[in-house]
C-alpha cells in the first residue's frame, strides 16, 4: 500500500485519472450473476477490452474483466451495489481520459467504468454556467477542462485554477488535486469547489460540501478515488482575462533562481494587482536533444552557449493576465514584478497571447507529437512535493547529481513553489509540512526498450529523497 501510495500521490502533480478500489477478487466473477440491466451495459470485446488495459504511462498494463457503458449516474450505483453483494467484490475502476502513468484507471478482472459514456446521459448539460451573484459552473464529472473554459468563457468568466494540460476530466483532475502556475495564488482546483455530487463505495449517491456531508466533501478532494466516483462538481469561477503577458527568465544559478520564485509567490493575494497570476519553471539541460523551439530564433544559438557553459539552466515562466480595462498599466506592472529579479541580464523573452492560447498551450504540443507518433509512447514520469528548505539539496543532490550525470535525456523537467496556506488539511491530497513547497515533475518519453533505464532512474531519485 505504501509503494502504491507513493505513486499514485506522486499523480496530484498533474491532476490526472484515478482509481476505486473495493475488495481485490481471486477470480473473475460470471456475467451470468449481473442482473440484466447490468449485462446489456457490460462489454466484453477483446478490442474494447484492450483500449482499457493500458494509459497514457503505457508502463502498466491490466486486463479488465469488462468495460461498464453507464447511461445514467443510477447505472453506477447499481454496478457497485452488485460488486458489494458478491461474496468476493470485484475492483471498480473509473476510467476519464486515462492520463494516469502508472495503472491508476485500470483493473485486473474487475470492471472499467467508462466515465465519458456520461456525456450521452446529460443530453448537452454536462456543463451549466451561473453567472449572477456569486458566479459557477455545474460540470459533469466526466467533463474535459477545455470544455469548461469555452462555456465559462461564453459568460466572460473562468475557473481560478488550472493544470498545465486542459483534455482530462474534471473528477480526475479534483480526485488528486489538480495543480499549475496559479496554484500559489488561488490553491489547487480542489480548494475551488462549492459542493460535489459523489457515488460512495455503498452505491449512495451523496451530494456534499463543506457544510453537508463535509467528511465526505473533503475526503474525496484528493482523495485519489478511493472515497468515491465524483459525478457533478460545482467549481468556483472569477472574472475572465483576455489577453496574458507571458515572460521566460533564464538563470544560471540555482538559488537566484529559487528565491526570486519564493518571492514572487509571496505577492499572492486574490485581489493583489501587482502579483503575478501564473509562476512555473523549468530546466534546460546540457543533454541531447535540446529543444528551444519555444524560443525567439535569433536567440537560440546564445542561449544554448549559455546551457553548454552552465550544465543547467534554470527558467521562470511568468505570466500577468490583463483586458481592455487595464492594458493601458500592463506593461508597467510587468516592470514592477521583473524590477530587482536576478536572471541573466538581457536573457528574458516575452510573449502576447490571447488567454486561452496561453492555457491550452500544451495542446498544440500534443498535436505535433501524436502526429509524428509520439504521443502514444512510455511515460514514466515521477512527480513529487519537496519542502522549500530542501529544494536546494534536491537541485545538488537529483537535478546534478544523478540526471546531469547519467545523460539519458532528461525530457521535461518543471519546477516550481506553492504556498501550503492555499491548501485546505481537511482534504485528502498531502503536502510537505512547510510554508513554502515545491513541485517538481520529470516528464520523460521514450521507447519501449528504453522504459527500464527511465524507472532505475526514478527509483534512484525516490531514494535519495528517502535518504536525504
Amino acid at each position: 500500500m505504501a509503494s502504491y501510495f507513493r505513486f499514485s500521490k506522486a499523480l496530484v502533480m498533474l491532476g490526472l485519472t484515478f482509481v476505486v478500489l473495493t475488495q481485490a477478487q481471486s477470480q473473475p466473477w460470471s456475467l451470468l450473476q449481473a442482473p440484466k440491466d447490468l449485462t446489456l451495459k457490460l462489454i466484453r470485446d477483446p478490442v474494447t477490452l484492450s483500449l482499457a488495459s493500458t494509459d497514457f504511462g503505457h508502463i502498466v498494463h491490466d486486463n479488465p474483466f469488462a468495460i461498464f457503458s453507464p447511461s445514467s449516474i443510477s447505472d453506477i450505483s447499481l454496478l457497485i451495489n452488485f460488486s458489494n453483494s458478491l461474496p468476493i467484490p470485484f475492483t471498480i475502476a473509473p476510467r476519464g481520459q486515462a492520463h494516469s502513468v502508472n495503472g491508476q484507471a485500470m483493473t485486473n478482472d474487475g470492471v472499467v467504468v467508462n466515465m465519458t459514456e456520461l456525456n450521452g446521459f446529460r443530453n448537452g448539460s454536462g456543463i451549466v454556467v451561473v453567472s449572477d451573484g456569486t458566479p459557477y459552473a455545474d460540470v459533469g464529472g466526466e467533463q474535459i477542462w477545455i470544455d469548461v473554459l469555452h462555456a465559462t468563457l461564453e459568460h466572460g468568466l473562468t475557473p481560478l485554477s488550472w493544470t498545465d494540460y486542459l483534455f482530462l476530466s474534471v473528477a480526475g483532475t479534483l480526485s488528486n488535486a489538480g495543480i499549475s502556475g496559479q496554484s500559489f495564488r488561488f490553491g489547487p482546483q480542489i480548494s475551488n469547489v462549492h459542493q460535489l455530487d459523489v457515488v460512495t463505495g455503498k452505491g449512495d449517491l451523496v451530494t456534499c460540501s463543506s457544510e453537508n456531508n463535509s467528511e465526505l466533501f473533503y475526503a474525496v478532494l484528493g482523495g485519489l478515488g478511493q472515497f468515491g466516483i465524483i459525478t457533478r462538481a460545482r467549481i468556483a469561477l472569477g472574472p475572465a482575462p483576455t489577453r496574458v503577458k507571458w515572460l521566460r527568465l533564464l538563470y544560471n544559478n540555482f538559488s537566484a533562481f529559487s528565491a526570486d520564485q519564493e518571492h514572487l509567490i509571496s505577492l499572492n493575494g486574490r485581489n493583489e494587482t501587482i502579483a503575478a497570476d501564473y509562476v512555473e519553471g523549468f530546466l534546460l539541460l546540457n543533454q541531447p536533444p535540446l529543444d528551444l523551439s519555444s524560443f525567439p530564433a535569433p536567440d537560440q544559438p546564445r542561449i544554448s552557449s549559455l546551457v553548454t557553459q552552465y550544465g543547467i539552466i534554470y527558467i521562470i515562466e511568468l505570466v500577468k493576465y490583463y483586458d481592455n480595462s487595464t492594458q493601458e498599466h500592463i506593461e508597467e506592472e510587468v516592470e514592477l514584478l521583473v524590477e530587482g529579479l536576478k536572471f541573466v541580464p538581457t536573457f528574458m523573452f516575452e510573449k502576447d497571447v490571447s488567454y486561452e492560447e496561453f492555457l491550452n498551450r500544451v495542446h498544440s504540443d500534443e498535436l505535433f507529437l501524436r502526429s509524428q507518433g509520439l504521443w502514444d509512447v512510455p511515460h514514466p514520469w515521477i512527480n513529487l512535493f519537496v519542502p522549500g528548505s530542501r529544494i536546494s539539496d534536491f537541485n545538488e543532490g537529483v537535478f546534478k547529481g544523478i540526471i546531469l550525470k547519467q545523460n539519458i535525456t532528461a525530457g521535461i523537467a518543471i519546477i516550481y513553489p506553492m504556498n501550503r496556506s492555499k491548501w485546505n488539511d481537511k482534504m485528502s491530497a498531502v503536502t510537505p509540512n512547510e510554508d513554502v513547497f515545491y513541485a517538481v515533475s520529470l516528464l520523460h518519453a521514450t521507447g519501449f526498450d528504453k522504459v527500464e533505464e527511465f524507472q532505475a532512474q526514478n527509483q534512484q531519485i525516490l531514494d535519495f529523497c528517502e535518504d536525504a
